[in-house]
């Protein structure tokens, strides 16, 4: 799907703003609502659009301390991989995994927990517990200086 000035400006909006009403958008981007929602249900049908979902923030969850694991693993295995990614994926607090390239490590979580206790309480009791870990390194978020959900739209071209 070629995405013209319209769509990019639909996909900005609701970046900012997935609460947004139908008419709201219209009006922001220049259209009538029926012609906005059209494009809104192509944007998702063609996949671009994935799911809206709600930020929370962390903080006002006592969830203040955010760790990035880079865990390395015995084997390079699609086995040994597949047993991981599951075993993450079942921990409600990695908010991202992801296979790297360029480290010592295979995988860097990103992890929103309360506390240094209760980091080491899922380090021990879940993470090092997983088959195939072999080495774990931990860094703490002291600040976040740049932390946005939007992916930057300025590089699709403009049909001609």
């Amino acid at each position: 799907m070629q995405l013209d000035k319209l769509d990019r400006r639909i996909l900005r909006h609701l970046q900012q703003d997935g609460n947004i009403t139908n008419l709201e958008l219209a009006q922001r981007i220049g259209l009538s609502a029926t012609p906005c929602a059209r494009r809104v249900k192509q944007l998702e049908d063609a996949g671009i659009i994935l799911r809206q979902v709600t930020l929370l923030d962390p903080n006002k969850l006592d969830l203040k301390l955010t760790a990035l694991i880079q865990i390395a693993m015995d084997r390079h295995t699609p086995e040994r991989f597949e047993v991981f990614e599951k075993a993450v994926s079942a921990c409600p607090e990695v908010i991202e995994c992801l296979l790297i390239t360029g480290q010592a490590a295979d995988y860097l979580l990103k992890v929103v927990i309360p506390d240094m206790e209760f980091y080491q309480e899922f380090l021990l009791n879940k993470i090092t517990r997983i088959p195939g870990v072999s080495d774990v390194h931990s860094s703490f978020v002291l600040r976040k200086v740049v932390s946005t959900t939007e992916l930057p739209l300025e590089h699709i071209p403009q049909p001609a």
